[in-house]
């Protein structure tokens, strides 16, 4: 099975961006950081998502990524699906937090039961097609709208539709330049049809 050992965010301030991250998510070598200046402007065609047991911690993740810097891009509120927020960090990364339970069932905590990497794309069954090619097996697939993989590792993958993953995150689909990411697993090194970057462990090392 193809697994994602990290992501890695491309942002102007490593220090700066560390700082927050350990003091919002605490997600350890799951999140790489790395200076960039790449040009970036608007969405930046992707969201990293949280997902976690109940709603309590949903809040609990939220009120702590606001607290180190973050901004609210939709309160969190309960939905068909769960109970869920977004959030934007200083560095222009969005976050979704999520839960799919709609009651709490004990104390919150800032527990991260998945950490998932959704990347929007403009045609979801060619992209879905080019990483099967490159040897993802698809977990779950919704027609030309959403496609999960079956990937191990700590970090899981998803595909959205760019301007629906826009939608979900309530920002303009509009954007250029630099996706500022990068995935480290064990199918790259290649680029998908969407410019998402992928390199193996080693090479990342030696960046």
């Amino acid at each position: 099975m193809t697994s994602i050992a990290s992501v890695t965010l491309e942002v102007a301030d490593p220090a700066a961006a560390e700082r927050f991250y350990a003091t919002a998510f605490g997600l350890g070598d799951r999140l790489r950081l790395r200076a960039s200046e790449a040009p970036t402007s608007g969405f930046r065609g992707f969201t990293l998502s949280l997902v976690v047991a109940q709603p309590a911690d949903v809040d609990a993740l939220l009120d702590a990524a606001v607290q180190a810097g973050a901004t609210t891009l939709k309160p969190a509120a309960k939905s068909l699906w769960g109970y869920g927020g977004v959030v934007q960090a200083p560095d222009g990364t969005i976050w979704q937090l999520a839960s799919s339970s709609k009651k709490n069932t004990g104390p919150a905590t800032r527990q991260v039961d998945e950490f998932v990497l959704l990347l929007g794309v403009e045609d979801v069954k060619a992209s879905k097609q080019f990483y099967v090619e490159h040897g993802l097996a698809v977990g779950k697939s919704f027609g030309g709208k959403y496609v999960e993989f079956a990937t191990g590792g700590p970090v899981k993958l998803a595909l959205y539709k760019r301007s629906g993953l826009a939608k979900v995150a309530g920002v303009s689909p509009d954007g250029t330049g630099s996706h500022r990411l990068t995935i480290t697993g064990d199918a790259g090194p290649f680029t998908d049809p969407d410019g998402f970057a992928w390199t193996t462990a080693s090479e990342n090392a030696s960046v």
